[in-house]
């Protein structure tokens, strides 16, 4: 599943060149990956049962700079999994430019062991039909 968020850039997400800061991405990067969480199974859910994805690596490639107030959008989707790990991938576009790509990877860990997990079954289902249809963007 393709998740899009709308990004409007704040006077708070640039330097001094009026341009977005890199650490700005990772901060997009993370509320899109919510976003495909709550699209599949909300955070809470998860955390009901004691368990969390954890971020392992962020890739991001800076293709075009962003610039306050300028409106962009933010696509995610899973790209690849396996037993516990996971990966998406994520583009930010203003308007056909495509201002940066990205890739995290990840797992899933349980609370009380805090050793990592099969990625969950509801998860999986969903990412998986996903996946086989080709519903995302690479």
């Amino acid at each position: 599943m393709l998740v899009e968020l709308p990004i409007v850039v704040k006077t708070y997400d640039v330097d001094y060149a009026q341009i977005v800061h890199n650490a700005v991405y990772v901060r997009w990067l993370e509320d899109l990956r919510l976003q495909v969480m709550t699209e599949h199974y909300p955070l809470q859910d998860l955390l009901e049962v004691k368990q969390s994805p954890i971020l392992e690596r962020t890739e991001i490639n800076y293709h075009q700079p962003l610039r306050l107030f300028e409106e962009a959008v933010g696509r995610m989707w899973v790209s690849k999994l396996g037993k516990a790990r996971w990966e998406v991938e994520a583009e930010i576009c203003r308007g056909e430019v495509v201002a940066a790509t990205a890739r995290q990877t990840g797992y899933f860990i349980d609370f009380e062991e805090y050793r990592p997990v099969r990625i969950p079954a509801v998860l999986r289902a969903s990412w998986e039909a996903d996946l086989e249809a080709g519903d995302h963007n690479s």
